[in-house]
C-alpha cells in the first residue's frame, strides 16, 4: 500500500482546522500529522514532523503565512505548501508563488477541491483556484516577456528612481537603463511612466513597500 500523504494544517481558527481535518481524514491516502495556529508554531512543527504538504492560511498571527512558507521551504525544500486565502487579487497569488507555494486556493469555496489540490501539490504540480486572477507570468501575457533585468529596472522605476539613480543602483550606464525602460514600455504596450507604475503595481510585477 502506498505511503499516505502527511499533512500539517495551519490556521488560527480551531474550527476551521477541525473542518479541514475531517475533509482530509475521509481520504484513504491522507493523514493529518499536526496542527498549528500561527506562523511561528507552523515553522517549528514542520521541522519536527516533516510533512509532505503544509496547508497554510495566508493571514496568520506572529508570522504571516507567506513568511512562514519561505522559512519552511528553506529548511524543507521537498515539502509542498498549499496556501489558503480570502483574497483573489493577483498580487496575493504572485506573493504566495514567489514565497514558494505550489498551490493557492480561496477559503470560500474549496471543500471539494482540497483533497484533489493536496494530491496535486504533493505530486509536484502547481494548483491555482479557478476563481483567482492568475499572475501574468502564468497566463503568458505580455508582462511575462520581461527579463529579470527589466523587472529590476521596473521595480526601481516604481520606487520613483531616475534613470541615473537606477544606473547607479544596478551598476549600468544611463543609456542602458534608457534602453531597458523603452523595452519594458514596448513589451507592455504602455508609453507613459505614470501608467507603467500603476500597471506594474496592479499586476503584481513589483514589490510594493
Amino acid at each position: 500500500m502506498p505511503e499516505k500523504i502527511s499533512v500539517l494544517l495551519v490556521d488560527d481558527h480551531n474550527l476551521v482546522r477541525q473542518g479541514f481535518r475531517r475533509i482530509l481524514e475521509d481520504e484513504p491516502d491522507m493523514v493529518v500529522v499536526g496542527e498549528a495556529g500561527d506562523g511561528e508554531a507552523a515553522v517549528k512543527l514542520a521541522q519536527k514532523l516533516k510533512p509532505r504538504v503544509v496547508i497554510m492560511d495566508c493571514a496568520l498571527p506572529k508570522t504571516t503565512g507567506l513568511v512562514a512558507a519561505r522559512q519552511i521551504l528553506e529548511r524543507l525544500p521537498e515539502t509542498a505548501v498549499l496556501m489558503l486565502s480570502m483574497h483573489s487579487e493577483e498580487t496575493w497569488v504572485r506573493q504566495a508563488l514567489d514565497a514558494g507555494a505550489r498551490g493557492y486556493l480561496l477559503k470560500s469555496a474549496m471543500e471539494l477541491e482540497l483533497p484533489v489540490a493536496v494530491r496535486k501539490v504533493a505530486a509536484g504540480e502547481t494548483v491555482l483556484d479557478p476563481a483567482v486572477a492568475k499572475p501574468a507570468a502564468l497566463k503568458g501575457e505580455r508582462s511575462a516577456a520581461l527579463t529579470k533585468r527589466e523587472l529590476e529596472v521596473l521595480q526601481l522605476l516604481v520606487e520613483g528612481k531616475s534613470n541615473k539613480e537606477i544606473a547607479e543602483a544596478l551598476e549600468l550606464s544611463a543609456n542602458t537603463v534608457a534602453v531597458h525602460r523603452a523595452n519594458i514600455m514596448d513589451a507592455l504596450g504602455i508609453h507613459k511612466t505614470a501608467e507603467l507604475v500603476v500597471y506594474a503595481i496592479r499586476n503584481g510585477l513589483v514589490n510594493v513597500p
